[in-house]
């Protein structure tokens, strides 16, 4: 029995790398989440998108028995509400419409091809509303969610003021500059080092003209490039979510991170013990976004949330019902 003012929802957060399922009661109008189930699948949906403009067969089945998987949890959960979101890479694809045939025949629910802006607010939701009265953090808020396809930058206090969508992320940025004859270079070299921060850079012109990324007295990072940084930092056995939740990672050990990551074998990146398997070629690029921004910006430490567009989405849901 659901307590008064409390929503049981599903929310569905599919990006270009991975798929990501949250259940959860949640009271719109205090802004509490309970977490009742919350699970992350590495599916790369947007394989070879930035090349091709196609959402990939293979890809199309790695995320369709994701949501098979996630429909049996969400139906063992008791969930009345369910959305479904979709990113970067759907966004992108001439033949989004097999993807959402598909999602709609297995969830019931139609998958919601967001904005980047809509994105954006999301996240900046789903990251701050459990920061709200704390003293120890300078507002406003810098929300970066650097995914695989697209990063969002969002800056607000207790709402949002500006936000923009620019196409840097983990995959498309692996997949355009250290892929070669198929296989991602390992290590890459310099100049492909290189090539990808002369991209990133131009992004991030593009995400200033909207947002003062230097007006910021936080940043707040999120999805798992930044998680997974966090917890090579803090040295984890294993990736823990507990730990990595609100840590806070300097400027200075990004860097090294980064540095080394981007000089690392495919071996040496697999043997970290928090890597997750489905980040293993692509964590170096998107460390290196992480590092871009902070340089941009200035910041001296990145606030590391858990909590991101995923929470966002569970709210908007529960406000919906």
């Amino acid at each position: 029995m659901l307590e008064d003012g409390f929503s049981r929802v599903a929310a569905v957060d599919c990006g270009t790398n991975s798929i990501r399922l949250l259940v959860a009661d949640v009271n719109a109008a205090t802004g509490e989440l309970r977490e009742l189930d919350r699970r992350m699948t590495i599916v790369r949906l947007g394989q070879g998108v930035d090349k091709t403009g196609m959402l990939a067969p293979e890809a199309l089945e790695r995320t369709f028995a994701a949501c098979r998987e996630y429909a049996e949890v969400i139906r063992e959960k008791g969930a009345d509400k369910v959305r479904f979101v979709a990113t970067s890479a759907s966004r992108d694809a001439s033949n989004r419409e097999d993807f959402v045939r598909g999602v709609l025949d297995i969830l019931g629910v139609e998958p919601e091809v967001i904005t980047g802006d809509e994105e954006a607010e999301l996240s900046f939701t789903g990251a701050t509303k459990e920061l709200t009265g704390r003293d120890d953090l300078a507002k406003p808020y810098l929300v970066v969610d650097i995914g695989g396809g697209s990063t969002e930058f969002v800056v607000g206090d207790d709402q949002v003021r500006a936000a923009r969508s620019v196409d840097i992320g983990c995959v498309r940025m692996t997949e355009r500059h250290l892929v070669r004859d198929g296989k991602v270079t390992d290590p890459p070299t310099p100049e492909q080092v290189a090539a990808m921060r002369v991209d990133i850079e131009e992004a991030l012109d593009l995400a200033a003209k909207t947002v003062p990324l230097r007006e910021a007295g936080t940043l707040v990072g999120l999805a798992g490039s930044v998680t997974t940084v966090s917890s090579i930092a803090q040295n984890l056995p294993e990736y823990d979510t507990e730990a990595i939740h609100h840590s806070r990672v300097s400027y200075d050990r990004v860097r090294e991170i980064t540095e080394s990551l981007l000089k690392s074998t495919h071996a040496e990146r697999a043997a970290i013990p928090s890597m997750h398997p489905g980040r293993v070629d692509v964590i170096g690029a998107g460390a290196l976004v992480l590092l871009s921004i902070m340089e941009r910006t200035g910041a001296t430490e990145v606030v590391v949330s858990e909590h991101d567009i995923l929470d966002g989405i569970a709210f908007s849901t529960a406000l919906r019902s």
